[in-house]
């Protein structure tokens, strides 16, 4: 996942002609190139296509891309198809390794090439472990049982799972900031990913809070950007650990610390952004909330703009021209929506024992306020 620009950009987007389509994830991948893989093990061809039942019921097929076998293993390979979501892991080939383990040791999950393993706590996978998460692991464990069972032999098989370059691939995902070292997560809750989902962003924001509180980091970062997160780092020097990827989901963030707290928190943004937040906007992103130009003329006013200013602010075309409008009336409008903003996050907190201090960032990486 990356980082968010500061700006406040508008974003016209037209109405797609047909539905999106939608992908499926490393861990629906993964059990599909296990259930073939194993089946050629035993003795079998490798099934292909290759039909799973998803945790909802569905059940997709998969062709494979990728088959070896010898007397001691199989693999077969699967490529990720994400459908029309912009994922990092599209088109990535998920391969299965499965050979025989030692008796009585049941399901044994490996990472191979391009799977990260896990390196600090807070995460649903012990650390040591292959960055395997379990409903994959369960999906996985669901189709060798399946298969164990028709041809009445024990559950004893190493499964070593690796996506090529898949180490690459993670350097552009938040891998590395929540301790996942080598490789990429198999991932996936439903074994569907829905194109242009919310959910996969906020529920690294959630890993992210999970893995600071286990580590026992006591501030925490969350930036809208790069440019603010290199600012605020640079005041505090925040571990990696520390730095949540907030991007707009400020109240995806703020929700999840108000029943996770962590002793204080540093928001950093962009002062578009940051005034959709003072507004009581929790997704900060330019298409699904907008800066309410009246509302910054009232604060304008309330510092002492005269009606002029007001009407000129009104009419400003973006945030940033408004605050070059005050920025020449001597209105510290940056200051005040500081202000209005931790007001705001404190109120998403409700009584959670977390101190917010706020942070707005030019785009020239300047500060223009600082609050709490």
């Amino acid at each position: 996942m990356g980082t968010q620009n500061d700006s406040d950009k508008i974003i016209r987007k037209t109405k797609p002609s047909q539905p999106l389509r939608k992908g499926w994830t490393t861990g629906a991948c993964a059990t599909a190139a296990t259930k073939s893989a194993l089946q050629a093990l035993l003795g079998r061809e490798f099934i292909d296509p290759v039909i799973i039942t998803l945790p909802k019921g569905q059940t997709p097929a998969f062709a494979l891309a990728f088959e070896r076998a010898t007397s001691r293993y199989a693999i077969a390979g699967i490529i990720k198809d994400a459908g029309d979501d912009p994922d990092v892991t599209h088109l990535a080939m998920v391969k299965s390794k499965v050979e025989h383990g030692p008796r009585g040791g049941g399901i044994i999950f490996r990472a191979g090439k391009g799977v990260g393993t896990v390196t600090k706590p807070g995460l649903p996978i012990a650390v040591g472990e292959p960055a395997i998460n379990p409903v994959p692991r369960s999906m996985m464990k669901k189709v060798i049982a399946e298969i164990c069972d028709r041809h009445q032999i024990p559950m004893d098989f190493i499964i070593t799972i690796s996506v090529p370059d898949g180490d690459k691939l993670a350097q552009k995902t938040w891998n590395p900031r929540l301790g996942i070292i080598g490789g990429l997560s198999i991932l996936g809750t439903t074994g569907i990913v829905n194109p242009f989902s919310c959910s996969a962003w906020i529920h690294s924001i959630h890993r992210g809070i999970d893995v600071s509180r286990a580590t026992g980091i006591k501030h925490v970062l969350g930036a809208t950007g790069s440019t603010s997160e290199t600012v605020a780092s640079n005041i505090y020097k925040f571990p990696d650990a520390a730095i949540l990827d907030m991007g707009d989901f400020a109240g995806g963030l703020l929700k999840y610390l108000r029943k996770n707290p962590i002793p204080k928190i540093t928001l950093a943004g962009g002062f578009a952004k940051f005034t959709k937040l003072a507004q009581g906007a929790m997704d900060l992103h330019s298409g699904r909330s907008q800066v309410d130009m009246n509302w910054l003329a009232r604060q304008a006013e309330i510092l002492g703009a005269n009606k002029h200013i007001m009407n000129k602010i009104i009419n400003a075309n973006t945030a940033l021209e408004a605050l070059e409008i005050s920025d020449k009336a001597a209105i510290n409008l940056p200051q005040a929506v500081a202000s209005l903003a931790q007001k705001q996050a404190l109120k998403i907190l409700r009584e959670a024992p977390v101190s917010v201090e706020i942070i707005i960032v030019s785009r020239d990486a300047k500060i223009l306020a600082r609050y709490g």
